[in-house]
């Protein structure tokens, strides 16, 4: 689903994204230290193939989750998400990093991440 968000849209947003994104990287953390055991024939005490299936496919749709709201999703890991919006009159994105609690940062398309810059405080999205 392409859309744009106001800042208050994605703001209000904001406590699914931080739920779903706490759980994605907890699964995704599980996940990555199972098919390590897995991978060198030890014992986890997070299971075995069937529990490595079962954390793929809940991580799978967690990250189906954010394209299906609108959200880009630029980043797995860290976890780096995109919300298409305009700022001023030109087209940007809102940017959230994992370990960010609020949405306070944006980007030109043109710049990318490399062209990160706070949100304005007195913006009313």
């Amino acid at each position: 689903m392409d859309r744009d968000f106001t800042l208050a849209q994605a703001r209000e947003l904001m406590p699914e994204v931080l739920a779903r994104a706490d759980e994605l990287i907890a699964v995704r953390a599980s996940l990555v230290e199972l098919q390590a055991s897995l991978a060198a024939g030890v014992a986890s005490e997070l299971g075995g193939l069937p529990e490595a299936k079962g954390y793929q496919a809940r991580l799978s749709e967690l990250v189906s989750w954010f394209p299906s709201r609108g959200i880009d999703l630029k980043g797995f890991a860290p976890l780096l998400l995109d919300f298409p919006s305009e700022l001023a009159g030109e087209p940007v994105l809102l940017c959230w990093l994992e370990g960010e609690r609020a949405l306070g940062w944006y980007h030109k398309l043109a710049y990318g991440f490399a062209g990160r810059r706070r949100l304005p405080a007195q913006d009313p999205g």
